[in-house]
């Protein structure tokens, strides 16, 4: 039973060269392939352990993606080629068209045949009855009429699974070739489209509108299939009934116009709840990257609000949907009967002596159970498409969007120069303003070039328009050779180490070598578990912002290129380790000796080794030449210089004496060498991450009950009970319906009086149109509460996981990659919104029906019960050998599909890095095998849920066997009416058994969707956010900060990240924290806010225990300005005062103290001028300073600086310092720096070192003694005149 039919069984065993299992379907014999028994190998080791993906067999080769989306990007493109020839648009239907069209006509082939069979059963149980009708005929006709029956119905299962797996298959082609085109454009789009279509939108895009077409085009046969079942129902109703059949077609026509109203509105309510879901997701993942700035400015539970908000109207949508699908149950379940009593009404009508026999009420009642389907089909596939309309308009939308265009720059320039600009003027947005205005620039080959500039003045720009990013207005761009980048903000991918440098090119040990020793990499190298194999996170969230950046310059190192682009790769590291990367890497002696290196900084003390100076002011270069040369001409660079203080000026001057010379300590012995190597910036695992990335978990075993009765309870158990009232009553119903039918043709062929005939024919009409009249309410009542119950399960299940999630700690969102935690918002949530109650109701509703068929077979034919042992023991096997199986390769299939989300969000980040270094068709080959990955699983999912079908229809049809078999032995005891009803419902129960089963399937394998949303219930969270125990409302009002013996760790399985600390900050005091990167300073801010909780001993604020009071009554109180600048999309005001606390007088002064007064007045819109995603349209020194505006508004008496002016060039940190010195005068400030000039003024300096207090006093004293601080500054280059200094 489980594996007829088998085929050569040497297929099973071929292994590829990779290892992975060879498909063995070509091979298979023809039965096993029609009965899919080449896959029971897979079905039979599911059943002994759980499936993971190594067992599960590859593709065919045309079923890849590698063959998929060429052929659709041809199509596309020849669609594109004709809006040059009077096309308004090119059409993505067309496309898709010309890519399967020869798929779709073979399946609707299969289909037609598929649906021929399915009306030869109905004109089988006519003659069966007329068999039992005159039974006096030899017995052989009845055997040969249910041999027959049995034939048909086999013959019907084995061309409709075939169909249904061409159907599938071919449909998730589709969604690859969408997926694939949406990948590739991405890597394509100019600037800016990329602000049109921000990562949530894109992200939704190859989501759910490339699912809506793929189930889309699983039921798209239905549109011509669905009228063509009609039309064949109708011509057989008439050879039962004549004329009056059309009373029945009357009251489809009627139908009709109201299924198209219902689907106008469906298509509205679909727009609006796609641009509440894209809304949703944007700001879920703007959370999500941004959750560090929440969770130390507590404003977790406003940016929550803002996201239930968006959800409340997702709700609103979901209901108006869920209130219209009442119609599409109530077309299902009670237009059979209209049209069955319209029409036997007419019958009736149309002659006196009409009387309905058991063979033209059944073969009618059979023709009305085919005719139930297309009609329930027609108005939802109606609805699919033009929800997919909606779908396909928004991808053309994208498809359509503007591309970088290639003559932005010239690249095949051939001439003396690296890199030229004549006359140049450049515009992010073609409706924009320029941005770099009429540039004049001519860069030497093999020269250093540094570009500086104020905040603003367009440093990160020129770099673009190097790479051909923005839109030229006018003049000329040229580019002499391939270009290596490092970013401000460096891009890192989920990788391992070694491939985050090598990034695709081949490994040379020699090479790979050289560059980590002048990256300063080695000793990272050491503290990693597991050295340069060592897994990095997403956006490289185990590794420090210092560690972050030197990976991107080693990336840029090692790819050998041709030109530098360097945009302020030295402001995120110590200074010591800023003076290796220049001397070992960038400056004269460096790697790159003999590069182009175009160098954006803001760290002048480099500037004497530049062969030339490039001054950016207003998007203009406004001086050019040797550093000598700008000196003397007493103009804008001079004026910078004038800006820097003494210290400087005077580190600046010796800079530019040893030009030329050999620097001393990069010939230090090799012991010394390496000790200061040790010492780099080693944070990641030496003091904040030491973490494990979180891979998806793939669930196994049987789905538990619990998961189950969270939904329901979710649901509501008054609404629960509600639903199974209704759906008992409703089915029946239906049974009492075709009982009343049975008896009242039975009766019917009693009765000779005609008189008597039409009193008995009114009565039973009559109580047939009040059964059906009632299964409507009941059916209306249970769409009702079914909505009902759903709304409250999604709102309940997605706000408990937001709630779940935001109360997480940090450590959680630093090893967990986004894609996981978006994909339980998008794909998760879509499948608790939109599949489940529907697979819960289906599978409540099949099992009535089975058990409704079983009683009805045996009340008409008691020998049934004989056979119903065997077969229910046969079900209970292939149930239980398939669904351990499927639950497991759809677990698989639910995995699968994060990483395809998690590379797209990843590429969408880096697309700048990825298009410089010319990596675009790499990735796409990339996201090409993530998708097939995904498509394994899902290929895997079709071929056994065959093998199910195949096997239960068989069931099912041995079901109809033996019914028609123990009709005709019992043919002269019993009627004919009875033995209609049985052999109808038998009919049913075919497809009803099969359905049951897969829904009991489907409700395992999507309740891991619940499993998912509740997982982070189980997780450890953060302390509560308020306590019983809250601080007075001034607190704190002195600001004075006392670490007691405080010890803490990151993970139990740790070492102490920081230990026996102990000092004590009077008030208003302000304290410097230095210390190489590694030593513990940012450990100790993150305890200060208990990012970190405690090991042991306690830190005390104005004589209250940090420990004893809510988290949000500590950060609330608090005041930071952040490494990393994080501004969220929306407009310039909110990302000041998201909170809606201050005046916009109070916003203008705050941006005045930060310089950017002016910036935000030139500003068309203002205040409220929008923000795009991640702050993009602004540069990253500007976000800085709108950090810095965004603190001062948030006075508080505690104020912690974390590397807060890394990005921004000197002159604007000294002005920067002075607001910070003027504005927090009275307030209790920690200043954490690179630059340790800027804690040069603090009263009191402390040094950490491995986690403890090495040093604690004032600056000028550590100096004097000559100890770890005093030898920091030596190597910083800084010579202080103490008396100065005092």
């Amino acid at each position: 039973m489980l594996t007829p039919f088998t085929g050569r069984s040497s297929g099973y065993e071929r292994i590829s060269a990779s290892g992975k299992k060879e498909n063995p379907e070509e091979n298979a014999s023809f039965f096993s392939k029609v009965t899919y028994s080449w896959y029971s190998r897979i079905i039979t080791l599911g059943y002994k352990k759980p499936l993971e993906r190594e067992d599960l067999f590859e593709l065919n080769e045309a079923d890849s993606s590698y063959s998929i989306c060429p052929a659709f990007e041809k199509n596309w493109r020849k669609e594109h080629e004709k809006k040059g020839s009077g096309y308004k648009r090119p059409s993505l239907f067309w496309a898709l068209w010309n890519t399967f069209k020869y798929s779709l006509i073979k399946i609707a082939l299969m289909k037609v045949v598929a649906d021929i069979l399915a009306f030869a059963s109905p004109q089988l149980l006519k003659q069966m009855i007329a068999f039992c009708e005159s039974w006096s005929v030899e017995s052989w006709d009845g055997y040969s009429l249910a041999f027959a029956l049995l034939l048909v119905t086999v013959l019907q299962t084995l061309v409709l699974q075939l169909y249904q797996r061409f159907n599938m298959l071919t449909a998730v082609k589709f969604k690859t070739s969408i997926i694939g085109l949406i990948y590739k454009k991405s890597l394509q789009l100019a600037n800016s489209s990329r602000r049109k279509f921000t990562t949530g939108e894109l992200v939704n895009l190859m989501s759910s509108d490339a699912q809506q077409l793929m189930d889309l085009i699983v039921n798209i046969n239905l549109l011509w299939s669905a009228p063509f079942q009609i039309l064949l129902a109708i011509v057989f109703l008439w050879q039962e009934l004549g004329p009056s059949v059309l009373a029945g077609v009357a009251v489809l026509v009627l139908v009709i116009p109201i299924n198209a109203f219902v689907a106008s509105k469906v298509k509205q309510l679909k727009k609006s709840h796609l641009k509440s879901k894209d809304q949703r997701i944007k700001l879920l993942n703007e959370i999500l990257h941004g959750i560090k700035i929440l969770k130390l400015y507590a404003w977790e539970p406003s940016y929550q609000k803002k996201v239930v908000d968006i959800r409340e109207s997702e709700m609103d949508v979901l209901k108006s949907s869920g209130y219209l699908t009442t119609f599409s149950m109530l077309t299902l379940t009670c237009i059979p009967f209209l049209v069955s009593i319209a029409t036997f009404g007419v019958y009736f009508l149309l002659d006196e002596a009409n009387v309905l026999t058991a063979s033209k009420v059944f073969t009618t009642i059979s023709l009305f159970n085919i005719l139930r389907l297309p009609l329930f089909d027609l108005p939802t596939v109606i609805s699919s498409v033009v929800q997919t309309k909606v779908s396909l308009g928004r991808l053309e939308n994208l498809f359509c969007g503007e591309e970088l265009n290639p003559e932005n720059i010239e690249t095949t320039y051939s001439g003396n120069h690296a890199v030229g600009f004549v006359g140049a003027s450049l515009q992010w947005d073609k409706t924009g303003p320029s941005v770099l205005k009429d540039l004049n620039l001519k860069i030497p080959e093999g020269a250093l070039v540094a570009v500086v500039g104020q905040v603003g003045s367009g440093k990160s720009s020129l770099l673009s328009a190097i790479l051909g990013e923005m839109n030229k207005l006018e003049g000329t761009i040229q580019r002499k050779g391939s270009v290596a980048y490092v970013s401000q903000q460096a891009w890192i991918q989920n990788a391992v180490f070694q491939d985050n440098i090598l990034f695709g090119l081949p490994f040379s040990k020699l090479h790979y070598e050289q560059v980590l020793e002048a990256c300063a990499l080695l000793p990272d190298l050491e503290l990693l578990p597991n050295g340069d194999q060592t897994e990095i996170g997403e956006r490289g969230v185990n590794l420090s912002g210092g560690q972050k950046q030197r990976v991107s310059l080693a990336r840029a190192v090692y790819s050998n290129a041709d030109i530098y682009l360097l945009d302020d790769p030295l402001s995120a590291v110590d200074v010591h380790v800023g003076k290796h990367l220049f001397d070992k890497v960038i400056g004269i002696n460096g790697l790159l000796r003999k590069k182009t290196r175009i160098l954006v900084t803001h760290s002048l003390t480099v500037l004497p080794q530049a062969d030339l100076i490039v001054v950016m002011e207003g998007g203009k270069i406004v001086q050019v030449g040797t550093y000598g040369d700008l000196i003397s001409k007493k103009q804008n660079f001079a004026d910078m210089i004038q800006a820097l203080d003494d210290t400087e000026k005077e580190n600046l001057n010796e800079t530019r004496s040893n030009r030329l010379k050999e620097v001393g300590n990069l010939k230090a012995p090799k012991k010394q060498h390496e000790d200061v190597l040790v010492q780099m910036d080693s944070k990641a695992f030496g003091e904040t991450k030491h973490s494990r990335i979180n891979k998806e978990k793939v669930a196994t075993g049987n789905m538990k009950m619990s998961v189950v009765m969270k939904y329901l309870q979710a649901f509501g158990w008054s609404w629960v009970t509600f639903t199974i009232i209704a759906y008992v009553g409703q089915n029946a119903l239906a049974i009492g319906q075709n009982v009343w039918l049975s008896h009242w043709s039975t009766e019917a062929k009693l009765i000779t009086d005609s008189t008597q005939w039409a009193d008995i024919r009114n009565t039973r009409l009559g109580v047939y149109g009040l059964l059906g009249f009632v299964q409507g309410v009941f059916v209306c009542y249970g769409a009702y509460v079914i909505t009902r119950g759903t709304i409250l399960a999604s709102r309940t299940l997605h706000n408990q996981m937001l709630d779940n999630i935001l109360h997480l700690p940090l450590q959680f969102f630093e090893t967990t990659p986004m894609g996981q935690v978006i994909n339980r918002f998008t794909k998760d949530v879509y499948v608790i919104d939109e599949r489940f109650h529907y697979y819960l109701r289906t599978w409540l509703n099949c099992m009535l029906d089975v058990l409704g068929t079983i009683l009805v077979i045996i009340y008409a034919t008691p020998f049934f019960t004989l056979v119903i042992v065997p077969l229910a023991l046969f079900y209970l096997l292939i149930q239980r050998y398939y669904i351990a199986s499927s639950r497991q390769i759809r677990r698989l299939d639910g995995a699968s599909r994060s990483p395809v989300i998690s590379h797209f969000s990843e590429t969408l980040l880096g697309v700048s890095t990825i298009r410089a270094y010319g990596h675009q068709e790499r990735f796409i080959n990339q996201n090409k095998d993530v998708l097939n990955e995904n498509l394994v699983c899902y290929y895997n999912n079709v071929i056994s849920n065959r093998w199910l079908a195949v096997r239960l229809e068989f069931l099912g049809n041995l079901m109809v066997f033996f019914a028609a078999l123990f009709a005709v032995q019992a043919a002269d005891k019993v009627n004919p009416g009875t033995v209609g009803l049985s052999i109808t419902y038998a009919l049913n129960i075919t497809q009803t058994l099969n359905f049951w089963v897969r829904k009991a399937c489907e409700i395992e394998t999507n309740g891991v969707a619940i499993e998912r949303l509740c997982e982070y219930e189980q997780m450890e969270k953060e302390a509560p956010w308020i306590m019983s125990r809250r601080p007075p409302a001034e607190w704190p009002d002195k600001g004075v900060i006392a670490f007691e013996n405080y010890q803490a760790r990151y993970r139990e399985d740790l070492n102490l990240a920081l230990q026996d600390v102990t000092f004590r900050l009077h008030t208003t005091e302000k304290l410097g924290i230095v210390g190489r990167t590694g030593a513990g300073k940012s450990t100790l801010t993150n305890c200060l806010f208990r990012i970190v909780e405690r090991a042991g001993g306690r830190i005390v604020i104005d004589g209250i225990d940090i420990a004893t009071i809510g988290l949000h009554d500590l950060r609330s109180k608090l005041n930071i300005i952040p490494q990393d600048p994080v501004l969220f999309s929306g407009t310039l005001r909110m990302n000041l005062d998201p909170l809606e606390k201050h005046r916009d007088a109070e916003l203008w002064e705050a941006l005045e103290m930060c310089h950017l007064k002016s910036f935000v007045q030139s500003l068309p819109k203002k205040l409220y001028h929008e923000i795009s995603e991640g702050g993009e349209n602004i540069s990253v020194g500007q976000r800085q300073l709108i950090c810095l505006a965004r603190a001062l508004l948030r006075k508080t008496k505690i104020l912690i600086l974390d590397e807060a002016t890394a990005s921004i060039d000197m002159e604007t940190d000294n002005l920067v310092q002075s607001t910070i010195r003027k504005a927090f005068f009275d307030c209790t400030v920690l200043t954490i720096a690179h630059r340790l000039h800027t804690v040069l003024d603090s009263e009191r300096v402390l040094v950490l070192d491995s986690g403890r207090v090495v040093e604690f006093g004032e600056p000028q004293k550590l100096i004097k003694t000559h100890g770890v601080f005093s030898k920091m500054m030596s190597e910083a280059g800084i010579h202080l005149n103490t008396d100065a200094t005092k």
